[in-house]
């Protein structure tokens, strides 16, 4: 099975508002999606994920913001990190 490439961060930048700006030449999301897909090379799904986060991120629709998701997972992440042993070494004295 193929493993997915993953599109660079400039990619993104470039494409997101490249989507966002030239929506209204299009009669929908699809085809303007369509026609922005092989001028930065990804897929379709990856270029709505990215717009869907985008719009999310700017409070243009609802969901879970790019912050709050890193700042449940640090949450997350903090109890596992204090039931690890300590790389100092108990010394009696």
């Amino acid at each position: 099975m193929k493993r997915a490439r993953k599109s660079s961060r400039a990619v993104r930048e470039c494409a997101v508002p490249m989507v966002l700006e030239h929506r209204s030449d299009y009669p929908s999301q699809l085809a303007t999606n369509e026609s922005i897909i092989p001028k930065i090379g990804c897929t379709a799904q990856t270029l709505l994920n990215w717009i869907q986060h985008t719009e999310v991120d700017q409070s243009t629709s609802v969901g879970v913001t790019t912050a709050e998701r890193e700042r449940v997972e640090a949450l997350e992440r903090e109890p596992k990190e204090l039931r690890r042993p300590s790389s100092i070494p108990n010394v009696l004295i």
